[in-house]
């Protein structure tokens, strides 16, 4: 979605809107927990994040790459800075080609600043000298796929104090194509608001988004603002000095000053704000707050689907997924990226191949043995894991094995029945409760255009030692709802359905559309989903020492056990399956494995064909 189209949306509704800067961190540790951060911060509900460009070498293949993971895997609107320093009409090509092929539809086009070894700056052999020259030149390549936007300076640039020149080249740079112009950082409300109007005298009049930085620290702060040559009304300094050894006082100083001159910049007109990050959150979240910006009860962060879409390229019609990799989206999108037979998302022929192996994808357990043994403790029986999925239902850990998120707020409303399962060693790995027809507003169920309305069927899917699998089936066979698969690692799929085609569990109804139904339950991708799960499983057994009693516990739940996914099918009775499971518990909760008389790795078996592990 281009910029400008948001910006619109913004100034119709009159509802105050922001994005998000962030650049390449030096470190791949770095990067890993900048994407966690990003993540995160999707929740604050930006209407799009930018990335800035590190001229040349690693950091601007770093740029690419971060696009790519915001975009395909994050489900964030992004734009892509690019630079003229250190580019070559080649590189600059490139840059654009991969900026495409991840979906990307906005470029923020600046000349840049000199390399750190040169004191000027200078254009590079056949590269662009002037912003402007880059923005004809992305005009003039690719049309109106993208968005393109370019600096603006209240305060002048570091080689130019000449306003009425900088507003020259400003205009030069909307003419040739640039649609949107994001200014530098700046804490003076009222020459912001005098610089405006002298753009709009010149005939400028597309978007202004105004670039503010708010106050994490007051080094990080004063040394910022010295940089960019930046001037720091009086009254800041005065209110900020007698407490700058003090951190925590000041942030909350900080956050009163950005969000009252966020406010003067909203009171003339200004709809958008562009927040300057510096990776951080706390800071940002702290003005957001301030200003009562952020998604709550009453506001709540509105979806256009039941689940993060990708916002890759040709995955934006997605409109179906297996419910199965509700919380493993990063996954779900590496191994279908390149399927072919129904690239909008609609389920065409079930044996389609269209999930990937999984050794090609790198969906395997993340962390380090080290850090997963410190996040889940030593497992030496069945109770022990029972009781780590019950402190992820009370929200005392973020993450699992099988999920990479933390507790969905619907889960809220099982949740005491989802505890229950796993005191009883019943293992539960993905759940959603009934829905029967709430407001497509709702804060919690709620998804899609207003005015609808959204139902859910009631799903459980969870592990089950093979004992209580005999159980449980009789007793799902006996009850007329009930619908479920079945399957150990190296066995075949059992089920009671009658079909092979999807079954939807998630639907919405909306004015002025077909029904739609975005979630669903079928054979073939959960035969896919069964050899992740047990992959998972299976690493993480592996971040123990052989023959010790955790990897004797996960190899044999791993080996034995059932994955059983349940559907209730009548959306109007939202507790029968845990009625149907009733007392069912697992013998020997607290049971140890005894060692292996053999020396060396157990390796686990292979699955019937379906992918290697």
């Amino acid at each position: 979605m281009h910029i400008r189209e948001m910006l619109a949306d913004a100034e119709r509704t009159g509802n105050p809107s922001f994005s998000f800067e962030y650049f390449p961190p030096k470190t791949a540790q770095g990067v890993q927990n900048l994407y966690d951060r990003m993540d995160r911060m999707y929740s604050f509900g930006p209407k799009f994040i930018d990335i800035t460009w590190g001229a040349g070498g690693h950091i601007a293949e770093l740029t690419c790459e971060m696009v790519v993971q915001a975009q395909t895997y994050l489900g964030l609107e992004t734009c892509m800075h690019l630079t003229c320093t250190d580019m070559g009409e080649e590189k600059v090509n490139d840059a654009l080609r991969k900026a495409y092929k991840a979906g990307c539809t906005n470029i923020l086009a600046l000349r840049g600043d000199p390399p750190r070894d040169h004191e000027k700056w200078e254009a590079t052999e056949s590269g662009f000298r002037y912003a402007k020259d880059l923005v004809a030149h992305i005009r003039k390549t690719y049309g109106q796929h993208f968005d393109i936007g370019v600096a603006g300076y209240p305060e002048g640039c570091d080689d130019n104090k000449d306003e009425e020149l900088l507003l020259d080249h400003l205009k030069e740079k909307v003419d040739v194509g640039a649609t949107f112009i994001v200014t530098q950082m700046f804490y003076d409300a009222d020459n912001f608001i005098r610089w405006v109007g002298k753009v709009r005298a010149r005939g400028i009049t597309v978007p202004i988004l105004p670039g503010i930085m708010p106050i994490a620290t007051y080094a990080s702060f004063i040394r910022r603002a010295n940089h960019m040559n930046c001037k720091i009304p009086d009254d800041w300094m005065e209110k900020l000095e007698p407490v700058k050894n003090d951190d925590v006082a000041v942030r909350e100083m900080g956050k009163t000053l950005v969000a009252d001159l966020c406010r003067k910049i909203i009171a003339a007109g200004i709809p958008h704000l562009h927040f300057y990050t510096m990776n951080l959150a706390q800071a940002t979240r702290m003005v957001l707050e301030e200003l009562d910006w952020l998604p709550s009860a009453n506001r709540p962060l509105k979806q256009a689907l039941p689940w993060k879409q990708s916002l890759g390229l040709g995955r934006r019609e997605e409109d179906v997924r297996p419910i199965f990799w509700r919380n493993r989206n990063k996954s779900y999108v590496k191994r279908t990226q390149d399927w072919d037979e129904f690239p909008n998302g609609r389920w065409g022929d079930s044996r389609s191949p269209a999930f990937g192996e999984l050794d090609a994808y790198g969906i395997g357990l993340t962390g380090t043995n080290e850090q997963n043994r410190k996040k889940w403790g030593e497992p030496t029986c069945v109770a022990d894991i029972a009781n780590l999925f019950v402190r992820y239902l009370n929200k005392e850990i973020d993450y699992l094995p099988w999920s990479e998120a933390p507790l969905a707020s619907e889960a809220e409303q099982i949740k005491d029945d989802l505890i229950d399962l796993n005191k009883r060693g019943l293992i539960t790995v993905n759940s959603q409760p009934a829905v029967n027809g709430v407001k497509s507003t709702h804060p919690i169920h709620g998804w899609g255009p207003n005015n609808g309305y959204v139902y859910q069927k009631a799903y459980l899917e969870l592990l089950v030692s093979p004992e209580v699998y005999k159980e449980m089936k009789g007793r799902i066979e006996h009850h007329p709802d009930l619908t479920y698969y079945a399957v150990t690692r190296s066995g075949t799929l059992e089920t009671n359905t009658s079909s092979e085609g999807p079954n939807a569990v998630t639907w919405g109804v909306f004015p002025g559309k077909e029904i739609v139904q975005p979630t669903i339950v079928e054979s073939i991708s959960f035969l896919a989903w069964k050899d992740e799960a047990f992959r998972l499983g299976v690493d993480w057994s592996r971040c123990y020492e052989a023959n010790t009693p955790s990897r004797l516990l996960l190899e044999e739940i791993m080996d034995t056990w059932y994955l059983v996914n349940i559907v209730n099918n009548d959306f109007h009775q939202p507790r029968t399956i845990f009625e149907v499971l009733g007392d069912l518990t697992v013998a020997d909760l607290d049971k140890v494995p005894a060692p292996s008389t053999t020396n060396g790795a157990h390796e686990p078996a292979t699955t019937n064909g379906t992918a290697a592990h």
